[in-house]
């Protein structure tokens, strides 16, 4: 074993070790090196000799190695004892011990290099993809939440975080030439973005108001970048996950035509239904359906480029998996809808929603249902968005969907997560916290159980949410 100090002290705290740097030669010593008697202080020389032993003794009882692969995808590290013996704070007294999150300070290398994996796992998925993929609706992976579950619901929240990013880093599109192709910054480097998606409003006046001010369409009719679809491209991830996955990932509401869309709520028939009971809501359809001036529709898009890949990759297992965040979770069914549609032969899809709101009536649901198409809705209790279209409904006109215009229902699995849980967010945050996309993530990764709602070693940084949500999080 061959240990140099220049290799364990962090580069920014050089300064600290300098005064005592030591002098080092070759030698046949286990640690290979000699400390020069006027270089360094007697309790740095003694700490070395005990640590020399200490390796020596190490070496004969293991003399495969310190770390062992297990079969679970975990990592027994037999070196932990060892690092908790070194006390590296004698070496350097000038490093207390505070216990701060800075890789700079040894403390924080020591707890790096004993972690194992089992805090935030990238396992093989493998055999057991279509499982995490909802061929089951997630039985038994729900609560307690599954760890390889909870990594895969974060990883999905995040390509909607980057179709956010993208979309208010340039929010502006040309009402009078095509849209110019768009950089999306992904979170997995192993995908690569294939298309990008476009939704158009279309909030429709009244004919005496198109008569007297004919060239108002700008006010009621505008297209903008919706999200995007990606492949996996690289040959690690897609044995890692057992398959190559699709995903298209949805924004929320961000402009003021969509949240007219929004209100919008009257149920409507699905167009290329032939059962009149299964309706949706009207706002969401027209997002889904009209196609802007330069732009084809949100259905027309998402069609041809599923179309496209699965020919590309025929012979290949192939997953689809939509995720989307409030109007975006609501577009997320009906694309799923729309891609089951238009072949005999589908992928298994499924899709991950954050926040999403009802989308259609019982006739909707069942409609998806029979289509095979796996939902797994992420909900926060506190937030309200989750409980609209139709939270004010006549119990008398509930058990007839067909008289009721408010009758709309929720589709799919649900994994409840709790504001009120986090030891980090208010406990009265607002509504606009409740339904913060981070936020949501920041519950999923922390979500362990019912009955023990927040795992103590969660991985995920406070940095976003501090940024997005300050005066919702408690002073620490």
């Amino acid at each position: 074993m061959h240990t140099g100090i220049n290799s364990t002290l962090p580069a920014p705290n050089m300064h600290v070790f300098l005064p005592r740097r030591a002098s080092f030669m070759c030698n046949n010593s286990t640690l290979n090196l000699v400390v020069s008697s006027s270089a360094a202080p007697s309790s740095t020389r003694q700490h070395l000799s005990n640590l020399e032993k200490l390796l020596q003794k190490t070496n004969q009882t293991d003399p495969e190695g310190v770390v062992k692969g297990c079969s679970n995808g975990s990592v027994e590290t037999k070196g932990k004892v060892l690092l908790e013996r070194l006390n590296l704070s004698r070496i350097w007294p000038e490093m207390s011990a505070a216990d701060d999150m800075s890789p700079r300070n040894l403390n924080r290398l020591q707890r790096l290099l004993s972690k194992t994996m089992e805090y935030s796992p990238r396992n093989n998925l493998g055999s057991r993809w279509r499982e995490y993929h909802g061929c089951y609706d997630w039985s038994g992976l729900l609560d307690p939440l599954d760890e390889n579950l909870r990594r895969e619901v974060v990883r999905y929240g995040e390509f909607v975080q980057a179709a956010y990013h993208c979309f208010h880093s340039n929010p502006a599109m040309s009402a009078d030439e095509a849209p110019l192709p768009r950089h999306v910054s992904l979170p997995e480097r192993s995908y690569k973005v294939t298309k990008s998606l476009y939704a158009t409003s279309s909030v429709g006046l009244p004919q005496w108001v198109d008569d007297v001010a004919p060239n108002l369409g700008w006010m009621t009719q505008q297209s903008s970048w919706m999200g995007f679809v990606a492949v996996c491209d690289d040959k690690r991830e897609i044995q890692r996950m057992g398959r190559r996955d699709i995903v298209i990932a949805l924004r929320g509401t961000a402009t003021c035509l969509e949240w007219t869309e929004n209100f919008r709520a009257q149920l409507v028939e699905i167009s290329e239904s032939d059962d009149p009971t299964q309706k949706v809501g009207c706002g969401f359809l027209s997002l889904h359906k009209t196609p802007g001036a330069h732009v084809p529709s949100l259905a027309e898009s998402v069609v041809d480029e599923v179309q496209r890949l699965t020919e590309m990759y025929e012979g290949e297992n192939l997953s689809i998996t939509i995720t989307g965040h409030s109007l975006g979770a609501a577009l997320s069914l009906l694309v799923a809808d729309e891609i089951s549609s238009c072949a005999p032969q589908v992928p298994p899809m499924a899709v991950f929603s954050f926040g999403g709101p009802r989308v259609g009536n019982k006739g909707f649901a069942d409609r998806l249902n029979e289509k095979n198409i796996k939902v797994l809705r992420i909900v926060n209790n506190q937030d309200l968005i989750t409980k609209v279209p139709g939270v004010f409904i006549d119990e008398r006109l509930k058990q007839d969907p067909n008289k009721n215009p408010w009758a709309y229902t929720h589709v799919g699995t649900e994994l409840k997560v709790d504001t009120k849980m986090s030891p980090y967010l208010k406990p009265n945050a607002d509504v606009a916290c409740c339904h913060d996309l981070e936020a949501y993530l920041h519950l999923v990764d922390g979500f362990l159980s019912m009955e023990c709602p927040f795992r103590s070693n969660a991985k995920r940084s406070l940095a976003k949410l501090i940024d997005n949500q300050k005066s919702n999080v408690k002073q620490l």
